[in-house]
């Protein structure tokens, strides 16, 4: 297959669970088939994207001038797209000059197929060209959008929520009804589009994890030592903090007045920041090269999310080390687990810290739940395995897409 993949916000540092699902998937796609990659990103020092030609047939890069996040300048660039009707997460990175860069590789080089990465990519996409095209979709991201407009307690968050949950559903039902397929990450999301779109044009990607690179360790895990994953510069996750600290912690440590929550991820805000001054139970450690150590030495991986979408990698990264994950139902929405054999999932503050009670406090417990958890992952989500089934669906999207006189 001769493939053009169509990403925004860049591939590397594969250090986000998007990036991380489509750099994985592109690595084993490219060492079997053509890949074009085609991306376009915030400009920054030291971009490693030119050393992906080592990786990709081609590679096509557009560094933009974009405001830094949470930066009054992009507060301006937001109230300038304010109007739009299209989502800010599309309108800040789908610019002019990416969509002309694009229509002159289309001129020039022939496809058998298109792949948009990620919803912010569809404003740029030609979607009447005749080249089959695929959206591969990671999360229902109106759905995240609505679930921060329900927990927000800022009226101006909350106003910006509601108005990009309304946006991005417009959106979002648009772009799904031009593609010919729709790549989703879990049967949850893939029933969710099935309410708008046929469900004939769905196919259900999962979540991978790379099982050579996780594996079990022998390091003494730090007794009472919670952990969490994840970049702090998105919002669930920050939210997912701030919720622990305030209605679960205190829980636990009635029960455990030790307890450390050491929360491993780049970017966390000067909010989060403050939090950890005065809560010295927590420890952020900011952007690791190797997030394996702090994993390791943690008694219980924890996920208290609220708010998302798609699927968690950070969950299946922590079933192959071999540790015990205590998450929210939304935490582990879409994954193929079960509550109490390989994963235990709590959806009230008083569940949850119970749960983290009882396996901190049971060893043979967290053993089990985390040895169950690596044969799930091991047996089944190896990105390899994912990226053959992901191979398959493009090539039957091509197949029914060309004419039975041009197979023969």
């Amino acid at each position: 297959m001769k493939i053009l993949w169509i990403k925004a916000g860049g591939l590397v540092p594969p250090d986000t669970g998007g990036k991380i699902r489509s750099y994985n998937i592109l690595r084993e796609l490219a060492s079997q088939h053509s890949v074009t990659f085609f991306s376009f990103y915030a400009a920054h020092d030291n971009d490693s994207h030119p050393a992906l030609k080592s990786m990709f047939d081609h590679v096509v890069c557009v560094p933009l001038t974009l405001p830094p996040s949470k930066s009054l300048s992009e507060a301006r660039d937001y109230c300038i797209r304010l109007l739009s009707p299209q989502p800010y997460g599309i309108t800040k990175y789908c610019r002019p000059e990416v969509r002309r860069t694009l229509h002159t590789l289309l001129k020039q080089e022939t496809y058998d197929v298109i792949l948009c990465d990620f919803m912010a990519a569809a404003g740029v996409i030609p979607w009447d060209w005749p080249t089959p095209k695929v959206l591969f979709t990671h999360n229902v991201e109106a759905a995240i959008w609505q679930r921060h407009c329900e927990v927000a307690t800022n009226p101006i968050w909350k106003a910006i929520s509601w108005w990009e949950w309304r946006k991005m559903e417009v959106a979002e039902r648009r772009y799904l009804r031009l593609a010919d397929r729709v790549l989703a990450v879990s049967e949850t999301d893939r029933d969710t589009f099935a309410s708008f779109i046929k469900s004939g044009k769905l196919s259900v990607v999962p979540t991978g994890v790379d099982v050579d690179y996780f594996q079990p360790t022998s390091v003494e895990e730090i007794p009472n030592s919670l952990v969490f994953t994840g970049s702090m510069d998105w919002l669930p996750n920050e939210d997912a903090i701030f919720y622990f600290v305030d209605a679960i912690l205190p829980l636990i440590k009635q029960q455990c007045p030790d307890l450390s929550l050491e929360v491993v991820g780049r970017n966390p805000s000067r909010k989060l920041q403050a939090l950890a001054q005065t809560e010295k139970s927590i420890r952020l450690t900011g952007w690791v090269e190797d997030i394996r150590p702090f994993v390791a030495r943690g008694s219980v991986c924890v996920v208290p999310l609220r708010i998302g979408g798609g699927t968690r990698l950070k969950i299946f990264e922590a079933m192959a080390m071999g540790k015990a994950v205590i998450s929210t139902s939304v935490g582990a929405e879409g994954l193929a687990v079960r509550s109490g054999e390989n994963i235990l999932l709590a959806d009230t503050p008083g569940d949850f810290a119970e749960s983290v009670i009882s396996v901190l406090r049971d060893p043979k417990r967290r053993h089990h739940l985390g040895t169950t958890a690596r044969t799930l992952v091991q047996e089944n989500y190896s990105w390899r395995t994912v990226a053959e089934g992901f191979a398959r669906t493009l090539q039957d999207l091509i197949t029914r897409a060309t004419p039975p006189a041009t197979r023969g």
